[in-house]
């Protein structure tokens, strides 16, 4: 963990001179048009970027979540944006590999693993963010197949899709009343709301999703029925990793960028990283990118070696995301008013992080999981 073997140091280099070569040029641009493009998502498949953990038997690199860290950072260095599209359509494959079937995974699989095919996890609704279990979305068995309606909302490639991981309700109220299936982006019945106009990751569109009569045969149900609870908190155990590991590349391509800035910006005949006020800031900025990027990797080697991950992911995520809003802020700050304009990434770096203590569970959820924790760990009696 303290050192990258010689095969994970080719994949950030590769992944590295990609990302500079392919998203680099565009990325301004793309935020300000709010462009998505799908290109690149085939490009980085062909890379095998798109299926690093995915078995090789389905197409994907048969490597470890440690692997698709070192990935997903150099990807977030570039554009946090397309970092998302990856850990996104990752999801998909994380649910089918735990708890799909042969049918299930020699379907979609492949296709995911390699940038062919878009995935798409739709858990949330307007009325049901972090309290997930109360959605009120139905899934009716008639004969052999469910009908779904209800809505979703804040679905991270609504409406560019090629499979949804939807989350309904099969039975009653709470947890143990919802169920997961699989929903083909061109299902009868899907339709897609408005667009959201995002502060950050613009680039990465969200869209709400509507099911009106969708039709899902019973073989494109996961698991039994009441299963889609523990379906959608495992993703997320694993979607706090790749969200934590994107908030350590864009907190590291802020900290380049403001260093190289105060070691070139000259005030009062002196390079501005000499000066306490600033060169204490770029400090702390790199001791909290260091505990991130520990942290993160920490909770990967867990999940790569069957350990119980769950609180480790919690506290990468919190901590990692916290850090980059600091550290993104502090860049910004760095480059005083030009931090604030346009001409330079810091400012969008600074509106990126933000939805990262939102996304994967928002970081006060993150809180009552570990403070829960930490109440069974040390309640005596």
């Amino acid at each position: 963990m303290f050192e990258r073997t010689d095969d994970q140091q080719a994949l950030a280099d590769a992944a590295r001179e990609f990302c500079v070569a392919t998203l680099g040029p565009s990325a301004r641009e793309d935020d300000e048009r709010e462009v998505f493009n799908i290109d690149f998502v085939r490009q980085m498949g062909e890379m095998g970027f798109c299926g690093i953990p995915t078995p090789e038997e389905y197409g994907g690199m048969g490597l470890g979540y440690v692997e698709y860290c070192i990935v997903l950072e150099e990807i977030a260095k570039v554009s946090s944006a397309y970092a998302v599209t990856v850990a996104v359509t990752g999801l998909p494959q994380v649910i089918l590999n735990m708890y799909g079937t042969d049918t299930q995974k020699q379907r979609w699989l492949p296709g995911l693993a390699a940038g062919e095919l878009l995935g798409a996890f739709a858990l949330s609704e307007p009325e049901s963010g972090s309290d997930a279990a109360s959605l009120k979305s139905t899934a009716v068995l008639e004969g052999d197949e469910y009908v779904l309606n209800g809505t979703k909302f804040w679905i991270t490639h609504g409406g560019v899709a090629d499979i949804y991981i939807v989350m309904a309700r099969t039975g009653g109220p709470g947890a143990k009343g919802v169920s997961a299936f699989i929903v083909p982006g061109d299902a009868a019945g899907l339709s897609f709301g408005r667009k959201e106009e995002k502060m950050g990751m613009r680039a990465s569109p969200t869209v709400e999703v509507v099911m009106e009569s969708v039709r899902v045969p019973v073989s494109d149900r996961i698991g039994p029925e009441g299963f889609g609870f523990k379906v959608a908190m495992a993703a997320l155990d694993s979607g706090r990793i790749t969200i934590g590991a994107s908030a350590v590349g864009l907190s590291q391509a802020a900290l380049e960028y403001s260093a190289r800035y105060a070691t070139e910006r000259k005030q009062f005949k002196t390079q501005i990283i000499d000066f306490q006020g600033v060169g204490f800031m770029l400090a702390d900025m790199a001791c909290r990118i260091e505990t991130s990027r520990l942290l993160v990797e920490k909770a990967a080697w867990l999940k790569d070696n069957g350990r119980p991950f769950s609180n480790a992911a919690a506290m990468a995520k919190l901590v990692s995301t916290d850090s980059a809003m600091l550290v993104t802020t502090d860049a910004v700050q760095v480059l005083g008013g030009n931090g604030y304009t346009r001409e330079h990434p810091v400012e969008r770096y600074m509106r990126d992080a933000k939805v990262m203590q939102i996304v994967e569970g928002t970081n006060q959820i993150q809180r009552i999981v570990l403070a829960r924790h930490l109440k069974r760990t040390y309640s005596r009696g």
